[in-house]
């Protein structure tokens, strides 16, 4: 018999802003199939993500980069000046490449493209509402093509395991993953509280700044296939 003192858990509520109808509305469908998540907002333009996001409990944002009136990353500073711990990622496309270190910068977790499965869609706002990061694998790999660097992915990979420690080496590869700190301290067999000390230690170590440069990093190390 079910304990009637024990809630379900609530889905996860996501804001959706895409100028294009159609993609909005296929995001939308896809997200739908999903029992846990629930689109509560959508919007056409950044500035009208900006004003839902303030005016909704959300736990994720999706953004498209670019939108009229308020372009994605207009929108992403704004939401994250306003709700700094609001989960925001964007959703791109492979030309939108000029654009993506400004969002990087901006504060976004993730990149998801449009394109993407279905599934890793879905994996990426569970993703992001667990503390994660939510990059689809496409996007990261070719992030880490894009840099302009002279640094071979073996020259990179032996830098990294020079400086850090197994131990390191392990929580950067699980951070490019795509994993929660609930998630790295379960495998880890560590606390979450320890989890998030190791990776603001990794991350001074490493000079970089969010999940997003850990997972560019551990790609163009190698260490994830």
């Amino acid at each position: 018999m079910t304990d009637p003192s024990i809630r379900p858990p609530q889905p996860v509520r996501v804001l959706i802003a895409d100028d294009d109808r159609l993609v909005r509305a296929g995001i939308v469908g896809i997200l739908s199939t999903a029992d846990d998540i629930r689109v509560v907002a959508e919007a056409q333009d950044g500035l009208e993500a900006t004003n839902a996001a303030g005016a909704h409990r959300l736990d994720v944002v999706l953004l498209d980069i670019q939108m009229p009136r308020l372009d994605g990353i207009q929108a992403l500073r704004s939401i994250r000046r306003h709700q700094p711990h609001l989960a925001v990622a964007m959703l791109t496309t492979f030309s939108d490449d000029l654009l993506i270190s400004d969002a990087v910068s901006a504060g976004a977790l993730g990149f998801l493209l449009k394109s993407d499965d279905p599934q890793q869609l879905i994996s990426g706002v569970r993703a992001l509402a667990q503390g994660g990061g939510a990059f689809s694998p496409r996007v990261a790999r070719w992030l880490a093509t894009r840099e302009r660097t002279a640094i071979r992915a073996d020259q990179e990979n032996q830098r990294i395991r020079d400086l850090l420690s197994p131990r390191q080496v392990e929580l950067l590869t699980l951070v490019g993953q795509g994993l929660s700190n609930a998630q790295i301290a379960a495998q880890m067999h560590l606390s979450e509280g320890t989890v998030k000390q190791y990776l603001s230690a990794l991350f001074t170590l490493l000079q970089i700044d969010n999940r997003v440069h850990a997972a560019v990093l551990a790609y163009r190390a190698g260490l994830l296939g």
